[in-house]
């Protein structure tokens, strides 16, 4: 397939080799030297514009998008819209919104320039070795991509998920999740390394992950961030939030579904993102006001 892949940063290197490689005609496009220089590097063809991206794709035209999600995504569609034609496919595969999803593919619509969204899961590794996609856009769409997505996913690793913003909903939902199996990880590893027992906590974990129940892909990489140093004494309990687990609590609450779970491990990043929690600091001084406790002080 000819494929126009704009985007060719950590994710979109990989994607893009992993589509050279499996044969597909693809121009990329980057405005960033250091990316360009990189694709360059794995043999990547590149245009020196989005113009020149555009002009040297046959119409109808594919083009893939892997981009930070938010303003950067949206300009790029906004942008592409004003410069490929109707029946032409434009395909966001960042982890968009899909709120924004939704809205970007109306106006697409409107212009008569077909549209998808994939939610792409397995960070850099997947994208190298074979990722998940959850892929969302007209069925027709879809299934005339498909030897494209072969190419990108994991075997059997691909679905369509439905109508346009299904996949990134469905990566929204799967981030959630993430968030709280993550979490109880987590949670896990503190006990292990709480007691007073003598506990080898990478051998218990080596034996979680090699037969028992809880064993999983995260799992293994929690065992792989742990075996230079179990105890992380080099490492900041600062965890971000990339966005999805925050939509995913936000749409709870609006089809009035509960996710305690999801919501509390959501929660607890906010709380390692606090040097000093003004909550715990208030409650501190209630105490000591209230019931004569000690206060400690800096």
């Amino acid at each position: 397939m000819e494929i126009g892949f704009i985007g060719l940063g950590k994710m979109g290197l990989e994607m893009s080799s992993r589509a050279v490689q499996a044969g597909h005609r693809l121009v990329g496009y980057d405005n960033s030297p250091q990316a360009r220089e990189n694709a360059e590097g794995r043999g990547i063809p590149l245009a020196d514009s989005l113009q020149a991206l555009v002009g040297e794709l046959s119409s109808p035209r594919v083009i893939w998008m892997q981009l930070p999600p938010g303003k950067i995504t949206n300009q790029m569609i906004h942008n592409l819209g004003e410069l490929i034609a109707p029946g032409d496919l434009l395909i966001d595969g960042g982890n968009t919104d899909f709120r924004d999803t939704v809205r970007s593919g109306k106006k697409l619509k409107e212009k008569g320039i077909r549209f998808m969204d994939v939610g792409v899961s397995g960070g850099v590794e997947g994208a190298k070795n074979g990722c998940g996609m959850l892929i969302g856009g007209e069925e027709a769409d879809y299934r005339s991509m498909i030897p494209f997505f072969e190419s990108l996913a994991a075997p059997d690793a691909y679905s369509w998920c439905g109508g346009c913003g299904a996949g990134h909903y469905a990566k929204t939902i799967h981030n959630g999740v993430e968030y709280a199996i993550m979490q109880a990880y987590a949670e896990g590893y503190e006990m292990l390394t709480a007691s007073e027992i003598d506990v080898d906590v990478l051998g218990v974990l080596h034996a979680y992950q090699n037969g028992c129940s809880i064993r999983s892909h995260i799992l293994g990489q929690i065992i792989k961030a742990l075996e230079p140093d179990v105890k992380l004494e080099g490492v900041e309990g600062f965890v971000a939030d990339s966005g999805m687990g925050r939509w995913t609590v936000e749409e709870s609450v609006r089809l009035r579904v509960p996710t305690p779970t999801i919501t509390a491990a959501l929660q607890q990043r906010f709380r390692s993102q606090q040097e000093d929690s003004p909550a715990m600091k208030c409650l501190a001084a209630a105490r000591g006001v209230i019931g004569g406790h000690p206060v400690k002080h800096k």
